[in-house]
């Protein structure tokens, strides 16, 4: 008699969830541990953002949301096991502008970053400074034009390697003010800000670049982004220096195999926004890497993560760039 009562009173519920899924599912979500695959190594920025939210995540929701490291081919591992896992929230990807960039240089993907996902959330974007070695004789973005125009193919950029969002940012320079630059590709970062340091080389784009231009071993030029950096209100932005519509930068957001329940998504985005609000996270992002909170809605997130991938993809042809 206890059993029957116990299944009358499940009855209602095995139904609601058969008839709206996506309801019941959004009612308890999440009912168990979250797995978020950021397809960078530990330690890295989309790593480092991450983490930085998943503590937060795990308060405010309930459940554990855990990191799940799966780096490689500039991120393409790990999205592609992203985008083939079940669409019930249960695991997410980190997302960044390197994917955006990979979407047009890489040949042969398993995956569409716009068709295969659903976006839901922008943590934080980062923008580059253009620095240059002190023996150049330019003190803005104006004169560094003038003197490339000047000595075409003279002055060098370095890079973290062929087809980084650092490569692409001067790439983007030469297109929309019409240099020419000779590229200089590092492995990473480091080496190429150390030579920089150096004079071997006489430019660069490069987030970790304002410490060394607050230490007077660099001068910085610009920032990338639309708008001044609290970081570095003294800057100017690459934009308002002479070339107009220019921006770039790194940014770092959340996104779901396509087919995730509405719901989830709102759940989700609601409950990244309230965070990234608060007075912790927005110091951390500022004092880590001069980050700052993106927010938006899952409609607008969708919108700048298609309209990323079109603006690189305009630099890439012609850069005449492709990764096998």
């Amino acid at each position: 008699m206890k059993y029957r009562f116990a299944l009358l009173k499940t009855l209602p519920l095995l139904f609601a969830m058969l008839i709206y899924p996506g309801v019941v599912c959004a009612q308890v979500y999440p009912a168990k541990a979250v797995r978020i695959v950021v397809p960078f190594p530990a330690g890295a920025g989309g790593d480092f953002v991450t983490r930085l939210f998943t503590p937060r995540l795990t308060e405010v929701l309930g459940q554990q949301f855990i990191v799940d490291n799966r780096s490689g081919a500039a991120g393409n591992i790990g999205a592609e096991i992203a985008a083939r896992a079940a669409p019930d929230g249960y695991t997410l990807l980190t997302v960044s502008a390197s994917l955006a960039i990979g979407q047009s240089l890489y040949k042969n993907l398993r995956f569409d970053l716009a068709r295969d996902f659903e976006p839901i959330a922008l943590f934080a974007s980062t923008p580059y400074v253009l620095a240059v070695h002190p023996s150049v004789p330019a003190k803005n973005v104006a004169e560094l034009v003038a003197l490339a125009k000047a000595r075409p193919g003279q002055l060098t950029f370095g890079s973290s390697g062929n087809g980084g969002g650092t490569h692409l940012a001067a790439e983007m320079l030469k297109m929309q003010a019409h240099v020419d630059l000779l590229h200089v590709p590092y492995k990473g970062t480091a080496p190429a800000i150390a030579d920089l340091i150096g004079g071997q080389i006489s430019m660069m784009f490069a987030s970790q670049l304002l410490p060394q231009v607050k230490a007077g071993r660099l001068r910085g030029l610009a920032i990338t982004s639309a708008r001044r950096s609290p970081a570095a209100p003294e800057l100017p932005t690459v934009a308002e220096s002479g070339v107009p519509g220019y921006e770039a930068g790194t940014w770092f957001g959340l996104i779901a195999p396509a087919g995730i329940p509405r719901e989830i998504v709102t759940r989700l985005n609601a409950t990244i926004t309230r965070i990234e609000q608060t007075p912790e996270i927005r110091d951390r992002l500022m004092a880590q890497s001069s980050a700052e909170p993106l927010g938006g809605t899952p409609e607008q997130v969708g919108a700048y993560i298609r309209s990323e991938i079109a603006k690189w993809r305009k630099v890439i042809t012609a850069a005449g760039l492709r990764v096998e």
